[in-house]
């Protein structure tokens, strides 16, 4: 992969949130909600990053927008989040401050996963898509900013009409859409989606993905689709990221990591997914013994050797690094293998 190809590169990426105790508040312990992190996202590329509840998934997606430190001042950041522009300049991302993040914020943008909650109930629709462009083109005129919040209405699917409503007059499918269009405001070259759909119906949910795959062919955008569905992260991914515990099990193509999963962990996270045919009874669900570890206290070495099947007594030396395989797919454990000439599609 060139350097040419790739607009986000985290590296090593480390969030851990203080814990305090006793009556003088002192530091007792570290929430390690990442740890470790790396993945890459190229040019146009959707990038979905699964994982069961609290694994550090949407903490991923809050660091690389760098607002971690406003929800909580005492956060210690760790690691590279480096953002590359049409020229080829490399920012790191993770330690700016907020005066020299906000140039950046028009390239990043994110969508939310409440689609009521993350929109200002107070403002019309046309208000809160015209907002980012007031902040971030200043340049603009009133008559320029009106006539692209009708353009970008109407490319997710809503009415120009709409632009005088307010947030509460809509449905869920029909926020969203709002959050998206404000979204795209900026004309931003990557959208972290933070589980976008999780909150629809299922009928929506498909007309909301299937918009965001047109947007984001027509817009030239990358994702990085951040979701607990590993069906819905197939349909709009090209590449799947595996999260477990604050790291990353493993990184493939969307047709290895789906069908043809190597890490113990991925494979009984899809032998949960429900099977549309009550008479296929190959596919077995592999129950994992144990509770998962709390982020406080990790197990040493790997983080799932508690729970794995294939876990060895070396596994609790040291933490696993993801290793490239024969197929080029990435996995954190040095016993899988991997059939190359398995049939993944």
């Amino acid at each position: 992969m060139s350097a040419h190809e790739i607009l986000l590169e985290v590296k090593n990426l480390k969030v851990y949130f203080p814990v305090y105790a006793g009556v003088f508040q002192r530091k007792v312990a570290d929430v390690k909600a990442v740890d470790g992190v790396s993945f890459t996202i190229k040019r146009g590329e959707t990038l979905g990053l699964v994982g069961e509840s609290g694994c550090g998934k949407t903490t991923v997606g809050r660091a690389i927008i760098n607002v971690l430190r406003h929800v909580s001042p005492d956060v210690h950041l760790d690691g590279e989040v480096n953002y590359y522009d049409e020229t080829g300049k490399v920012t790191n991302l993770l330690h700016l401050k907020t005066k020299d993040m906000r140039s950046y914020r028009s390239k990043i943008q994110m969508i939310f996963q409440d689609p009521f909650s993350s929109l200002n109930a107070r403002l019309s629709v046309k208000q809160i898509v015209a907002e980012p462009m007031e902040i971030h083109h200043p340049e603009m005129s009133q008559k320029e900013i009106e006539e692209r919040v009708y353009w970008l209405l109407e490319k997710v699917g809503l009415q120009p009409a709409h632009a005088a409503r307010f947030p509460h007059e809509f449905s869920g499918g029909q926020r969203q859409r709002v959050g998206i269009a404000r979204a795209l405001a900026t004309n931003p070259d990557l959208i972290i989606c933070d589980e976008p759909v999780s909150a629809l119906d299922v009928s929506v949910q498909a007309q909301v993905i299937n918009l965001m795959e047109d947007l984001r062919d027509e817009f030239k955008m990358s994702y990085l689709f951040i979701a607990h569905d590993l069906s819905v992260v197939y349909h709009i991914s090209q590449r799947i990221a595996v999260m477990y515990l604050g790291s990353v099990a493993e990184i493939g193509s969307s047709d290895q990591v789906y069908f043809n999963a190597t890490h113990p962990y991925s494979k009984a996270l899809l032998s949960a997914l429900p099977i549309p045919d009550p008479h296929r009874t190959d596919k077995k669900r592999i129950v994992l013994e144990g509770d998962i570890p709390t982020p406080l206290n990790k197990p040493t070495g790997c983080g799932f050797r508690t729970r794995c099947p294939m876990a060895k007594p070396e596994c609790a030396n040291e933490v696993p690094l993801l290793d490239t395989k024969a197929d080029g797919r990435q996995v954190a454990c040095p016993y899988v293998q991997v059939d190359v000439s398995a049939n993944v599609a």
